[in-house]
């Protein structure tokens, strides 16, 4: 099931998603101090152009300076790259196939907006993910 969706997924959001967060990435390695940004931006276009089987969990390394790049992510890139998951995720909405992809969208925007802290790791790889209460 999880490669039906990654496939359906990649036709109808993800290889523009991908594409929007390559752009973020390129634009942020121009100079030397952003280049961070520029990694983090390339890390969720991994997870973007095929994200069913994998999850974002929160690093417990995310420090000071986590949370200024988040703000600083969140002004410059975040918002702008949410706003195309929601448009996306609205398109997507429309037909009742689309829905899950739409709700993996809508997903995809708190690790969009302040990716810093953050890692991708796969579902099945039950190390990383939150223990349930």
């Amino acid at each position: 099931m999880r490669l039906i969706l990654n496939i359906i997924w990649l036709v109808t959001a993800g290889v523009w998603l991908f594409l929007g967060y390559v752009l973020a990435g390129v634009v942020a390695c121009l100079l030397i101090v952003t280049i961070p940004f520029g990694l983090a931006s390339f890390r969720i276009a991994g997870f973007v152009l095929w994200p069913f089987g994998r999850e974002v969990v929160d690093t417990g390394r995310g420090g000071g300076l986590s949370v200024i790049g988040n703000v600083i992510w969140f002004i410059v890139a975040g918002l702008w790259l949410a706003v195309g998951h929601i448009v996306t995720a609205a398109a997507q909405a429309i037909t009742i196939i689309g829905l899950p992809l739409a709700w993996a969208n809508l997903k995809l925007i708190p690790v969009t907006c302040f990716p810093f802290g953050k890692t991708v790791v796969d579902s099945a790889d039950s190390r990383f993910l939150p223990i349930a209460r």
